[in-house]
């Protein structure tokens, strides 16, 4: 079963992997990956405020170039299952497609890749080099005890790499038309505003929080944070939600809180972000209420990977198997390549994901071949190439 990914996926779509629930697939991929003379580590990681996640490392040493797939096997919840046309996670197969949760996302990526070192060993290519596989349970949740700790462990184990796909639905409308060299980063934030409860018919004895809310919402959209850069577009800061809790009309309310989001580019980081967002608190007159601003959430830091010679190599397996080069893209939201990318450089390449987290989420059969022959194309050139 491990070359061919079509019966692989479908095993892994049986098995009901909701986050941070391993069900067995963890079972699937080591029955598939021991054969080929992978050593596989099965791995519980918990605390830091989160439930616990099983992860899944795998590798086979053979010296030379070493090359990482990472990705995920976990999926998000069907939602009610009588708007599918088939159960979830019975995988079903129609007019050259693949039913099921996770079909897109991705646990075709990982069966693809799986089939693709399957061949790679079969036909003798991946005696050239390293392969390793770094799986997690919990992409699609906290995201806490899944690829950022699997990789630290790996780091302290003595493992190394030279480049790094993860599997992500990166095609945008047909496999291969675009791959991810880079992810803006992630920062959310709160501020509270608190003024003095009253009667709406003494204002001169209460002092209302709202007007000062709406005047922080204003400057923090007054001005944009920047207008992109060569590979990153703009970044944008989203007022998310205000929130009163005031449920009468004849009552001022006494604090009033707004939340957002900013998406930044390779220009911003965390920390300056956050003297951003201050500086532009700071410039409203609070008319006698108490304004606080606060982080909120663990933030991700953009990443950008260096164009390199495996990038190159990459576009070209894709170009001649496609006919056309992907393009290059940093567009989306997040995804685990943030964690990976500290470590080496990374790309993201996987199917065409507009099912993705759908009722009825599906793959065409045909891309799944398909990715499965550009990641065993690229195992043999690039454990066949010299750092």
């Amino acid at each position: 079963m491990a070359d061919d990914p079509v019966r692989l996926l479908k095993a892994l779509i049986e098995r009901p992997s909701v986050t941070p629930e391993e069900a067995g697939v963890f079972d699937v991929l080591e029955n598939a990956l021991l054969p080929l003379g992978f050593s596989v580590s099965r791995l519980r990681f918990e605390g830091s405020g989160s439930y616990p996640v099983d992860n899944l490392f795998a590798i086979r040493d053979r010296g030379g170039r070493k090359l990482l797939f990472a990705g995920h096997t976990d999926v998000v919840p069907p939602g009610d299952t009588a708007d599918w046309a088939s159960d979830p996670f019975t995988p079903h197969e129609a007019e050259g497609r693949i039913y099921g949760r996770g079909a897109a996302d991705m646990k075709s990526g990982v069966a693809a890749f799986v089939a693709a070192v399957a061949r790679a060993v079969a036909e003798g290519a991946a005696e050239d080099g390293t392969i390793a596989l770094a799986i997690t349970n919990d992409e699609e949740a906290d995201a806490v005890n899944g690829t950022a700790r699997l990789m630290a462990w790996a780091r302290d184990e003595g493992h190394a790499f030279d480049f790094a796909i993860v599997g992500e639905p990166s095609s945008a409308e047909r496999l291969g038309d675009s791959i991810k060299i880079g992810r803006r980063g992630s920062y959310s934030g709160m501020v509270t505003v608190e003024g003095i409860q009253g009667h709406v018919a003494y204002p001169e004895k209460a002092n209302n929080p709202l007007p000062v809310l709406a005047s922080v919402v204003t400057a923090l959209k007054a001005e944009a944070l920047d207008f992109g850069t060569e590979h990153f577009p703009a970044s944008n800061l989203e007022v998310t939600t205000i929130d009163v809790g005031n449920t009468a009309s004849n009552v001022i309310p006494a604090k009033g809180t707004l939340k957002f989001n900013i998406r930044f580019n390779d220009l911003w980081s965390p920390e300056t972000l956050k003297e951003w967002v201050a500086a532009r608190i700071a410039g409203v007159d609070p008319r006698g209420c108490v304004v606080r601003f606060e982080g909120t959430g663990v933030p991700s830091r953009s990443f950008l990977s260096p164009q390199s010679g495996d990038v190159e190599l990459l576009m070209q397996v894709i170009a001649e198997a496609t006919g056309a080069r992907p393009a290059l893209s940093t567009g989306g939201g997040t995804s685990d390549a943030r964690f990976i990318a500290q470590y080496c450089p990374v790309v993201e390449c996987g199917l065409v994901g507009t099912s993705m987290h759908k009722t009825d989420e599906h793959v065409a059969v045909s891309d799944v071949t398909g990715l499965t022959e550009i990641y065993r194309a690229f195992i043999e050139r690039f454990l066949k190439a010299r750092s």
